[in-house]
């Protein structure tokens, strides 16, 4: 009773994150008005979402700041290697594709996970999570929209890039957590992701837009929001769901993420809903649904 109750908690965190993280399109549609670029919009993210971790950490455990020297490769892994690479991929992809087509290729990342899972933890492969991950995938599909226009073996590559770098932190946050708390694994995964993110976003262009703005005020509120609501709260959410739930399991459950964004666009930005997108998001319903049924999974045969 105690494990079941610990790993619905685990998936009403990671539903949680991927609500929040479906919030992004109000943001970054917002700080583009002021003129940043997409990669110094991620820069400005998770450069404040590393202050607002480590604020956290400073209050929650300051011995978790100390993390032993041949574990900094994992946490390069995790924030150049997952979230700087994912983002930079996944903006690419935009700028070389539609949007759709990109957020299609984003959301193999369930694939993938899966596969790493299967490979890195001996993870089962059960007809609950294929099934699972079969009407997720298509539900992002429908969601997203059916294209697939103009896209080119690069873009391809990079699209798939984005998925491969953003199932990457359901591997190495898994790891991380056998090891250290989920507030040492955030705070450091965003410190590195930031130290990579100065050395492509034009840093000096960013704080030259940011002092001739007529609005500073506003903008740094702004910016905090941005990354408290799209980083801070979402990612610690998923790490804190990582630690009671299985990493392929957790990637199909965040595919909820562009449901909750096709909604936004409903509700905010006044964005038409389709059929396809509503049987989309039935399906990524079902999805998740399926994965918290109790009993226990058959394992497909080999």
């Amino acid at each position: 009773m105690a494990e079941t109750r610990k790993i619905n908690k685990g998936s009403f965190f990671i539903i949680l994150a991927g609500c929040f993280w479906g919030s992004m399109g109000i943001f970054v549609r917002r700080l583009g008005i002021y003129g940043f670029t997409s990669i110094q919009i991620v820069s400005i993210r998770v450069t404040l979402a590393t202050l607002i971790f480590a604020l956290v950490l400073l209050l929650k455990d300051r011995k978790g700041f100390k993390i032993s020297l041949r574990d900094i490769p994992l946490f390069l892994g995790l924030g150049f290697g997952s979230i700087l690479f994912f983002t930079v991929c996944y903006f690419t992809a935009i700028t070389m594709m539609s949007l759709s087509t990109a957020a299609i290729l984003l959301y193999t990342s369930p694939v993938w996970i899966m596969l790493m899972s299967v490979l890195f933890f001996r993870e089962k492969m059960d007809r609950k999570k294929v099934t699972a991950l079969v009407l997720a995938f298509a539900g992002c599909v429908l969601v997203s929209g059916i294209s697939g226009e103009g896209i080119t073996p690069a873009g391809l590559l990079v699209g798939l890039g984005s998925g491969i770098g953003y199932g990457l932190y359901s591997i190495l946050g898994t790891i991380a957590l056998r090891k250290y708390s989920s507030y040492t694994v955030t705070t450091y995964t965003f410190l590195f992701a930031a130290i990579g993110s100065f050395l492509i976003c034009r840093p000096a262009d960013m704080f030259y837009k940011f002092s001739h703005t007529t609005d500073i005020g506003f903008l740094m509120v702004f910016s905090l929001l941005t990354a408290l609501i799209t980083a801070v709260i979402p990612f610690l959410a998923y790490t804190l769901g990582l630690e009671s739930v299985e990493a392929s399991k957790a990637g199909i459950i965040a595919t909820i993420e562009p449901m909750v964004a096709t909604l936004i666009g409903i509700v905010v930005f006044s964005e038409p809903l389709t059929i396809l997108s509503g049987a989309g998001i039935l399906l990524i319903l079902a999805a998740v649904v399926i994965l918290n049924l109790k009993g226990k999974s058959v394992p497909t045969s080999s």
